[in-house]
């Protein structure tokens, strides 16, 4: 080890003297840039000791300017959806309008009226701000809104079938096998309900589940039917399963309660545009279920949210329940939530909410903006043309079903590290590698990305 170079090493006190110190101390603040400093120093320190030459102290400022870079860099940002897949879960799932945004961001920027009555001048209640909205838009006496579906879902089993007074081991909840489904991330049905404290009872076969096998199935403590949306996957052939007027009336007539977990949350019909009938929130109320959940950032197109509908005694009992408070909604979701849903009460979804204007938009201009793209990106030197192609819904709703779209394809002799290439520019482009190619879906390009897409295209092509 060679002590002489170590001896050359500057102190922190000389490099926070060096002339570009006071700029990045302007940025990062003073503490930071000591810290930044005395990584760099160590790294610099070890190098040392292995015979690596000792940097000038403008190199070591520099180093420290991007330790500190790489410290503070977003690890959560913006980036460009070209796979054409609507509802990204890993991409942030649904976009959000612009009434949205600005409602979102007005929240954000002072005080309201989260749990303040402005008649009263006292405390009010945060469940009311979308609530009356919900109910108008669905039909159901009361609505409760949890920061997501899978609360809804626990926070429904453990009010209603988890451990109490009476039943110090929970209750039955009845569910076909069909049905014991795991989503994204392993949320598994199984788990919520033994955490919930909820007594399991697995009912008829995987593919095959009767009413009689319900009714077999009822025993003395059990609390309720559940039904869970099989929102990722198809189960076709060979199947059969009571529907959910079936289940309610069953339900009732036992003297238990009907819940209806439906993941997606349409609210509008899907068939007008080609895709298979997704359930509807209004369906599930007029047929009488107890209670409704479903998710805010999924077909409903609004921010992540879970949203529990219902007889108004049931959602009482679960904005009563202690958990209600650990999974409640914040100021934020309530305003995004409550400006999404206006939308729909007004008319104007289709054209507001991005997750329906993606859906609703036919081929034909798809196919316009992928062949201006492609004329232009030829001029640049890329090698480009249309295909048909296809769009999903995504997000674990329409699993099975796609839109028809064009897509651009360029032809290049490593797609893989083109791919990577758009990954890492300044906003990032997600693309689909198809038949070594490089595909884009212009239905998932917001409109206001265009330009910078196009432009990290021509960049690559140089």
């Amino acid at each position: 080890m060679d002590t002489t170079a170590l001896r050359q090493l500057p102190s922190v006190d000389r490099l926070l003297s060096h002339p570009g110190a006071p700029a990045l101390i302007a940025v990062y603040g003073r503490p930071l840039m000591v810290e930044a400093l005395r990584a760099v120093l160590d790294t610099t320190r070890e190098g040392a000791r292995h015979s690596a030459p000792i940097p000038a102290d403008d190199l070591l400022i520099e180093q420290a300017r991007r330790t500190l870079e790489e410290w503070l860099a977003p690890t959560l940002q913006r980036v460009i959806n070209a796979t054409g897949v609507i509802i990204h879960t890993n991409l942030g799932r649904a976009p959000l309008s612009t009434s949205t945004v600005r409602a979102i961001s007005e929240a954000a920027s002072g005080y309201s009226t989260l749990e303040y009555d402005l008649e009263s001048g006292k405390r009010g209640s945060r469940s009311l701000h979308a609530e009356g909205l919900i109910t108008r838009l669905t039909g159901a006496e009361a609505a409760l809104v949890v920061n997501n579906c899978a609360s809804a879902v626990l926070l429904t089993l453990t009010a209603l079938a988890g451990p109490a007074p009476d039943h110090p081991t929970g209750r039955g909840v009845l569910i076909s096998r069909g049905q014991l489904i795991e989503i994204g991330g392993g949320f598994r049905v199984p788990d919520v309900m033994r955490q919930s404290g909820a007594q399991l009872v697995e009912v008829g076969t995987t593919n095959r589940t009767h009413r009689h096998d319900y009714e077999q199935a009822i025993q003395p403590d059990a609390a309720l039917i559940f039904r869970a949306h099989r929102s990722n996957f198809a189960l076709v052939g060979f199947t059969t399963e009571p529907d959910l007027n079936e289940l309610v009336t069953l339900a009732h007539v036992h003297g238990l309660l009907c819940v209806d977990d439906l993941g997606s949350g349409a609210l509008l019909d899907t068939t007008p545009f080609g895709l298979a009938a997704e359930p509807l929130v209004q369906e599930s109320i007029r047929a009488g279920a107890d209670v409704v959940m479903f998710s805010g950032d999924k077909l409903l197109g609004g921010p992540q949210a879970g949203i529990l509908a219902g007889r108004a005694a049931i959602i009482e009992r679960l904005k009563r329940h202690p958990l209600a408070r650990a999974v409640r909604a914040d100021k934020l979701c309530l305003s995004g939530l409550a400006a999404t849903l206006t939308h729909y009460l007004v008319g104007d979804a289709l054209e507001q909410i991005p997750v329906w204007r993606m859906i609703a938009e036919s081929v034909t201009p798809i196919r316009g903006r992928a062949r201006r793209w492609a004329r232009s990106l030829n001029r640049a030197g890329l090698s480009c043309k249309v295909i048909d192609g296809e769009s999903t819904v995504g997000g674990g709703s329409l699993p099975g079903t796609a839109l028809p779209t064009a897509l651009l394809s360029i032809e290049h002799p490593a797609p893989d590290r083109m791919a990577a290439g758009l990954r890492h520019e300044a906003v990032p482009v997600i693309v689909r590698i198809e038949d070594d190619r490089l595909v884009i879906d212009p239905r998932t390009v917001l409109p206001g990305d265009e330009p910078l897409l196009l432009a990290s295209l021509r960049r690559l092509a140089l």
